[in-house]
């Protein structure tokens, strides 16, 4: 297809529901492009998730679009995510532009800023533009929720305002997809609805034949093609923006590793390596278990969190601090991740209210440190060395506090470069029983993750290596959607042919 039609062709991706496939699709679409030879990149106008990445430019933006990213083959950017929210409470949350945490709003108080939300969000559309030939963008949400519709930056607000054309997605194995989709269309303006160029319908179980009446019937109803109907993928994994599964895609299960599912949990994609190992009993325990319901396990950990002292009263209420002594006494292994590490130490202050009342809470008291929550928000990839072994690891720091005492002078590891000149990050215990570290993405390097989990008590680890697991999937993902949607009509619609 030819650029020459439009200068800097966009698509925006729509769904019907939060989880119809808007992000997968998108990633989809910018491997497809990228293959074609096109110079694409990732958009997403406003992004509420607590699963974040930080990019080449030193911000932060939702996971996806880092996902999407490597689909498109391009470094992340702030650019790609221009407003990202990550709630703290369930009326408030932390309000990210251009990667940097601009400060903590309600619903209310983010309605009215919207407008000038709006103008950063251009600003980077702008920029893209300026470097990429081709930009795929990814809705939130629906864009038929009445309530949010005023004001709107995530969906049809931003396609009306970049006059750029629609796919709309539903998901059918949940049911109700033409319901879904009438229903969405007709919740939108007359423009919004000339838009809507066509539909795609995702994770198709079962005969087609069955399912083409009702294709025939939503053409004929509303005008517009059905581009496709992409099967469910058995076992398909890309990171997720917020939604949390067990799902074990391979089998061979021998270490247990159990991580409790906090009610403000952040960047649980830190675990997805362990999912997807071969050799790893991997299991999230959800807020119904009680003490007597969490499995036993070789290894605890503790996750990121939004809002670190909420969830660690949570924890506690919940009995998991009476299991993890009886799983140290018994020689289990426990890891403390960014927020989760922040729980092992003596205290917790937050003296400026940054995740809800001011105040301090005692920790969990397995190490002898105590931080305090801070303005500044540290956002850097890092590449260290972990002191048990020396492996190299690399990953990224997204966090507010500051750890201090004795037990950092036994640091769990040594960077080899840190941008703000940090010599270790962490600590591990005297009795070798316990790590904590501020480092997200520790499994994701296949040298490091093997370290980590013989650390743990695996014999003989053998770690596949995520970022080719990602790449397959990513290469799955294209292919199926090359095999099942028209994607001539997909270029027709992005060249406005």
């Amino acid at each position: 297809m030819s650029l020459e039609k439009q200068k800097h062709p966009t698509l925006m991706i729509q769904g019907t529901t939060s989880d119809s496939g808007k992000s997968t699709i998108a990633a989809g679409l910018c491997r497809i492009l990228k293959n074609q030879g096109r110079n694409v990149a990732p958009f997403k106008p406003q992004n509420m998730a607590l699963n974040s990445a930080v990019t080449v430019d030193g911000g932060e933006i939702g996971r996806a679009q880092a996902v999407q990213a490597q689909a498109a083959g391009v470094e992340p950017h702030t650019d790609m995510n221009p407003v990202l929210i990550k709630p703290n409470t369930d009326t408030a949350a932390q309000i990210i532009v251009h990667g940097k945490a601009l400060t903590d709003m309600d619903a209310t108080g983010f309605h009215q800023y919207k407008p000038m939300a709006m103008k950063f969000v251009l600003q980077s559309y702008s920029r893209l533009k300026n470097q990429y030939d081709t930009i795929i963008v990814e809705g939130a949400g629906s864009p038929a929720e009445i309530n949010l519709r005023d004001r709107d930056i995530a969906n049809m607000g931003f396609a009306e305002e970049v006059d750029c054309p629609v796919i709309l997605v539903a998901d059918i194995d949940r049911g109700g997809v033409f319901a879904h989709l009438i229903g969405t269309l007709e919740l939108l303006s007359e423009t919004e609805q000339a838009r809507v160029k066509g539909f795609i319908i995702n994770r198709f179980r079962g005969d087609i034949s069955l399912l083409q009446s009702g294709l025939d019937w939503l053409e004929n109803k509303t005008g517009k093609p059905v581009i496709g109907t992409l099967p469910y993928l058995q076992g398909f994994h890309l990171e997720a923006e917020d939604a949390i599964t067990n799902k074990q895609v391979l089998s061979e299960k021998k270490l247990k590793v159990i991580v409790p599912v906090l009610p403000r949990i952040s960047n649980h994609t830190d675990f997805d390596p362990l999912r997807l190992h071969p050799n790893i009993d991997f299991e999230f325990i959800g807020p119904s278990s009680t003490l007597n319901t969490i499995p036993s396990a070789d290894l605890i950990i503790l996750p990121g969190s939004k809002n670190v002292r909420h969830d660690l009263n949570w924890l506690i209420e919940q009995g998991w601090q009476k299991t993890i002594n009886k799983h140290l006494r018994y020689g289990g292994k426990l890891i403390g991740i960014c927020g989760g590490f922040q729980m092992l130490g003596k205290m917790i202050h937050d003296p400026n209210g940054l995740e809800g009342q001011t105040g301090s809470d005692k920790g969990l008291g397995l190490l002898e440190f105590e931080t305090t929550l801070e303005n500044d928000k540290t956002l850097t990839n890092v590449e260290a060395q972990f002191t048990v072994d020396h492996a190299t690891i690399h990953g990224y720091e997204i966090h507010m506090g500051k750890s201090v005492g004795k037990a950092l002078s036994n640091p769990a590891f040594i960077f080899n470069k840190h941008p703000h000149d940090e010599k270790s990050d962490g600590a591990i215990s005297e009795d070798d029983l316990i790590i904590g570290t501020y480092i997200h993405g520790l499994f994701e390097n296949k040298n490091a993750c093997d370290s980590l989990v013989k650390w743990a008590g695996m014999k003989e680890a053998t770690t596949p290596d995520y970022h080719q697991i990602r790449e397959a999937e990513i290469d799955r993902l294209a292919t199926s959607m090359q095999e099942h949607l028209n994607i001539e009509k997909i270029c027709q619609i992005l060249n406005r042919e």
